[in-house]
């Protein structure tokens, strides 16, 4: 976790305090349980409740903990241990027929799943302001680009319109991975029931908001783990996606779009014109690293029998590092394109900077209509698109049509201008918007 990259709310989730008091209710809610079917007695039961209620840990003296886990190399017995010199006699209680699995992997679930609530709003900040801006611009006219070439004119709000479904699956797919991940064992040493029963499950499990795990191996099994960080490294592959877009289209030839340049703001130490896209440069960088936490994850799955520990000093890095990492990505992105400076006049200088090179498919489809065959009409068009092309748009494309006698005997002046329509390719936005963004 660099603090560079961290925001308080979900670094507070990974923090050692958090950790130990979601053990704490672990540990209390089983007790409680137990104390409900005669497992331990029901007064013992009480009294650990009651200190729970009446919060006897009080500040979490982590420094504390650590000092008993030096010696007896064992996290969940060291904090047993500290929070035990808060209780009398029914200290003895605590853990039994537990074991540290319990404990380790439902308090991950937890944590994972107030993590998520805070991605998940996350993603919805940021699909309010793709909303707003998308019908900012939703019949800004802009150039389409295939293989960074200019290929049909669209709308910068269509761009816009397609950045925020992307991000609505994605917020779906978070979703079912939170519904994946939040699962709860207490079933004790490889998963038997043998020394705590289900319902002691049951009961922590409706307690912390958590389903019971239908089976588990004394852990919870990774492939849900798996799903989950799969989805996170989706969700920071579409940051990077419309980064991407965003860093494009600021370079100096293009610049139809940038990154809002604050007063006092400096882009390089050396050039003072300098005005860089490192927004969406460092969310390129964060979203390899959110992504880099995928194969550990998968890795993960395949553990020895019952249970080992491979998969535990992985997550102890990957769990806290990747979503305090995409919580920060999704907030710079979502600043990003809340202040992004769009250029119309420069998206429509750039849609006629190659003189009309941009209509030439409608030319193609009419001469076919016209009667001649397809080769042959590309064939047409493309002949007069390379001069254009090779005159780097001080040639127009409409002109060499019309002079072309090969053309000019299939369609007329005015219907070659007609062609020439940039309304023809903005004439189902409606439609896309519709299907986008419903009601």
């Amino acid at each position: 976790m660099v603090p560079r990259y961290s925001r308080p709310e979900m670094s507070a989730i990974w923090s050692p305090e958090n950790r130990y008091r979601i053990w704490w209710q672990i540990e209390v809610f089983a007790a409680e349980a137990m104390g409900k079917i005669g497992m331990i007695p029901a007064q013992d039961a009480a009294k650990i409740r009651a200190a729970y209620d009446a919060d006897v840990l009080g500040e979490i003296d982590v420094e504390a903990i650590d000092a008993i886990e030096a010696v007896t190399k064992h996290d969940v017995i060291a904090f047993l241990t500290w929070a035990g010199e808060k209780l009398g006699p029914e200290k003895r209680w605590l853990h039994q027929g537990m074991t540290s699995s319990d404990v380790l992997d439902t308090a991950l679930a937890v944590q994972l799943k107030q993590a998520t609530d805070i991605l998940l709003r996350d993603v919805d900040i940021l699909l309010e302001v793709l909303l707003r801006r998308a019908f900012e611009h939703k019949k800004t006219p802009t150039i389409g680009r295939s293989h960074g070439i200019h290929a049909e004119p669209t709308t910068f709000g269509v761009k816009l319109a397609q950045a925020y479904a992307e991000f609505d699956r994605n917020r779906d797919r978070l979703a079912a991975a939170r519904d994946e991940i939040a699962t709860c064992a207490i079933s004790g040493a490889v998963g038997t029931f043998a020394n705590v029963p289900p319902s002691v499950e049951e009961h922590v499990a409706k307690a912390l908001g958590l389903k019971p795990e239908p089976t588990s191996t004394q852990v919870i099994p990774r492939d849900r783990h798996a799903m989950y960080f799969a989805t996170l490294g989706v969700i920071a592959s579409s940051i990077e996606r419309l980064a991407i877009e965003i860093r494009h289209l600021q370079r100096t030839e293009v610049l139809e779009a940038e990154e809002y340049f604050s007063p006092g703001q400096k882009g390089s130490s050396a050039m003072p014109h300098k005005r860089n896209p490192v927004l969406s440069e460092n969310l390129t960088g964060l979203a390899r690293i959110v992504r880099s936490y995928v194969t550990p994850a998968l890795e993960n799955v395949a553990l020895w029998h019952e249970r080992d520990i491979s998969h535990s000093s992985v997550e102890r890095f990957i769990a806290p590092d990747a979503t305090i990492t995409l919580d920060f990505a999704l907030g710079r992105l979502w600043t990003l394109i809340d202040k992004l400076v769009v250029y119309p006049e420069r998206m429509q200088k750039n849609l006629d900077r190659m003189g009309g090179l941009v209509h030439s498919q409608r030319v193609l489809l009419a001469l076919t209509r016209a009667g001649l065959s397809r080769e042959e009409s590309y064939a047409l068009v493309q002949r007069n698109a390379m001069k254009v092309w090779e005159s780097d748009g001080a040639l127009s494309l409409l002109d060499l049509l019309k002079a072309d006698p090969d053309v000019s005997k299939r369609l007329s002046a005015q219907e070659l201008e007609e062609l020439f329509d940039l309304e023809y390719h903005l004439k189902n936005v409606d439609v896309i918007f519709d299907r986008v963004f419903g009601d």
